[in-house]
């Protein structure tokens, strides 16, 4: 194994060589610079964390990697191994990199060149230079064909099969390695694109093939096509990649199931993941916020505020009442990566994530107008900060934190990777302080304090959107550099506490194990209420829930379905549709006036008033079928000597966001910190996956569980 792809090992209190006899499952999550391992056995909560390098060529090479790493340090636990949970960012790559396959598409006559024409709307009005993405599937390698499907699901024209074997021959001539199929008003009624799909089938059985009725039965032509096309382009690469993960984990003895996470936040079976790869494009970050979901309801935290700030990006999350939010519809592959209306729509249930071009690794450069800027570009995990010795000299954030004296570069990942201080001056200072005409040390200080406004100012405005309140959020702070950066993202939005949990370096990875096996399914029948017949309705969600517990069954799991029910409704001729929660409620228990008030009373507190008097409708029926959750269980502190100055490693000067200089920090050693353990600030808390700041006005904890939690304005004199 080469030094860049050098494998990291934790060994914690909190982590023991497992006990061959035991059952274990392993969360495996793909970042953009490191991969995380988890090993949890489940009979005693004792962990065991590993980390590698990401390598982009072929990620499945740095799982294998950090598996042969944990089988070195802890022997028999293969055997054992009942499950891995593996989230990756191979989806969202590939269609920002354009690297998926030769997609054909085959849609109604007339509507060819929908993907281009999209909504027909600028995401910014004023930018006559505006671009837009390119169609993942040219415009050559679109066809038509002749039919009508009417909007209540009437056959108006019927499918002409000559014209489908012409079109088929045609772009199978073009060479395409996978084909949308997407008709309109398709959602309503089926029937042409299942005989597109039968005749595919038997002329070109090894096609790859999506269709719409499969992928997104919902209203929206520019959507549905867009999401279907989605799933085409990266169906192929997705299905190769998961063949070659399950066979490099059998070789090496695991015999379980293999899950992938999904956006929504649940967990899914291989051949679901391969079936409809367009639901894992978020795979991974989902799961810090599944995590902290787990924890707000183990401490009875209403608000809390997940910051998962990893090597490429950080990702945040308002979780209220113990749920984070879900929307249908995100964008990826964004010309203008922060500009809404910029990117390729893509109607999946998605944890409503917040994504900020700030990790890590994220470049500091001079902009056109010779200011600091801050990402989104990436130095990654190929060549990565200057201070990672592998040949990178651009400065970035991690060379900033080093500079400013947060990580030790003798510490960073327990020792196992030593970071080059010298290097990291030299890049600031050539990059960075020079044409600032500033200090290395000012530059530094710049590119932290620049970082944590730009994520401070996206948070505000994150949280107001979702009409909360961060003064009065907890942030719980995951990923490698999110513990380093949460203090000063704290100060910058008023937010009065910070939770970092155990093993928070490797929070993603930890999450994957509170993940429900679960599948969200849609399917769009509009009708007003007054002419909605409920017990047609009962039998569409029926229907929806019969096809959730067959894809659950490919699980392997024998446990009771769950099942949470959800109306999109809207007023007539609106434009956007309001979710209405109905849990588990049959729907022959609802009737039109109850449902009438409930409509209200949710777009009401949505929106600040209702409108009574005007007809609404029903749109699109969603229900998310899933398995009990079996969460980890976190096991308490050893004990100690319960003296603070024996989990004391030694001073450090450290850069003070408040006196702009210098300062001696108390540095702690997180593994032997005691339940009951009470830090002031200013103080460092070193563990191997992560470091841990606390300012001058702040107060750290530790609980029985090891978790710590910072109070801000704690101390006196500040």
């Amino acid at each position: 194994m080469n030094e860049k792809n050098k494998t990291f090992v934790e060994d914690n209190p909190q982590s023991a060589i497992p006990n061959p006899q035991s059952g274990y499952r392993l969360g495996c999550d793909i970042g953009g610079t490191f991969t995380d391992f988890v090993l949890v056995n489940d009979d005693t909560g004792e962990f065991t964390i590993n980390k590698c390098l990401t390598t982009p060529g072929d990620p499945s090479d740095a799982v294998e990697e950090g598996v042969r790493q944990l089988l070195v340090r802890a022997p028999g636990f293969m055997a054992q191994l009942e499950e891995v949970i593996h989230g990756t960012t191979l989806v969202i790559n590939a269609i920002i990199e354009r690297k998926g396959a030769k997609t054909g598409l085959i849609t109604t006559r007339g509507f060819r060149d929908v993907l281009e024409l999209g909504r027909e709307l600028r995401y910014d009005a004023y930018d006559i230079f505006a671009e837009y993405p390119l169609p993942l599937v040219p415009r050559s390698l679109r066809h038509e064909v002749s039919e009508r499907i009417a909007v209540d699901g009437r056959v108006i024209r019927d499918l002409d099969e000559k014209d489908v074997r012409r079109v088929l021959a045609d772009v199978l001539e073009l060479g395409i390695e996978s084909l949308a199929v997407c008709l309109i008003n398709s959602y309503e009624n089926p029937v042409h694109e299942k005989k597109i799909q039968e005749i595919v089938h038997q002329a070109a059985p090894d096609l790859s093939l999506s269709t719409s009725f499969e992928v997104l039965p919902q209203i929206r032509e520019y959507e549905r096509t867009c999401t279907t096309a989605t799933n085409a382009y990266v169906k192929p690469i997705t299905a190769k990649y998961l063949t070659k993960l399950s066979s490099r984990l059998e070789s090496l003895g695991f015999k379980g199931k293999l899950f992938i996470m999904l956006s929504s936040g649940g967990i899914t079976s291989v051949e679901t993941a391969r079936q409809f790869p367009v639901r894992i494009i978020e795979s991974g970050p989902t799961a810090a916020v599944i995590a902290s979901q787990q924890y707000g309801r183990m401490f009875e935290i209403k608000d809390m505020f997940c910051f998962d700030m990893g090597g490429t990006t950080a990702k945040s999350c308002l979780i209220q009442k113990g749920q984070a939010g879900l929307v249908s519809t995100f964008e990826v592959g964004r010309v203008q990566r922060f500009k809404k209306g910029s990117g390729l729509p893509i109607q999946v249930p998605v944890v409503d994530l917040m994504e900020i071009g700030a990790g890590g690794g994220s470049i500091a450069k001079m902009s056109k107008m010779g200011l600091l800027q801050v990402g989104p570009e990436s130095a990654g995990a190929d060549p990565g900060p200057a201070c990672y010795g592998h040949g990178g000299e651009d400065p970035t954030v991690t060379d900033a934190d080093l500079v400013l004296g947060y990580l030790d570069p003798d510490y960073f990942l327990g020792g196992s990777k030593p970071l080059d201080k010298t290097a990291a001056r030299k890049a600031l200072e050539e990059q960075v302080a020079k044409p600032l005409g500033t200090t290395v040390v000012g530059a530094a200080f710049g590119i932290h304090d620049l970082i944590n406004e730009t994520m401070a100012a996206a948070a505000k405005t994150h949280i107001a959107e979702k009409g909360g309140n961060p003064n009065i959020v907890t942030i719980s702070a995951f990923g490698g550099a999110g513990p380093v950066h949460a203090y000063g993202l704290a100060k910058k939005i008023g937010a009065p506490r910070i939770l970092v949990p155990p093993l928070a370096g490797v929070g993603s990875a930890l999450g994957f194990f509170t993940a429900p096996v679960a599948f969200d399914l849609t399917r769009s029948h509009r009708v007003t209420l007054d002419d909605a017949d409920f017990d047609e309705i009962e039998q569409l969600f029926k229907k929806l829930e019969d096809e959730g517990a067959a894809v659950l069954r490919q699980a392997g799991k024998d446990e009771k379905v769950i099942f949470e029910r959800t109306l999109m409704m809207r007023f007539v001729g609106q434009g956007a549709e309001t979710d209405l929660s109905l849990g588990q409620k049959s729907f022959h228990h609802w009737n039109k006036t109850e449902i009438r008030a409930l409509f209200d009373e949710v777009y009401q507190k949505l929106y600040g008033r209702t409108y009574p008097e005007n007809p609404v409708e029903f749109v699109t029926f969603k229900v998310r079928a899933s398995l009990p959750q079996r969460p980890f269980r976190i096991p308490p502190l050893q004990q100690t000597s319960g003296k603070l100055a024996d989990c004391i490693k030694g001073e450090r000067r450290a850069f003070s966001l408040f006196r702009k200089s210098f300062l001696p920090f108390v540095v702690y050693d997180r593994f032997k910190l005691f339940p009951g353990a009470v830090m002031k600030g200013p103080a460092i808390i070193e563990e191997k996956e992560s470091t841990i700041i606390v300012g001058e006005d702040a107060q750290a904890s530790v609980d029985e569980y090891g978790f710590v939690w910072i109070d801000l304005n704690a101390a006196s004199g500040l």
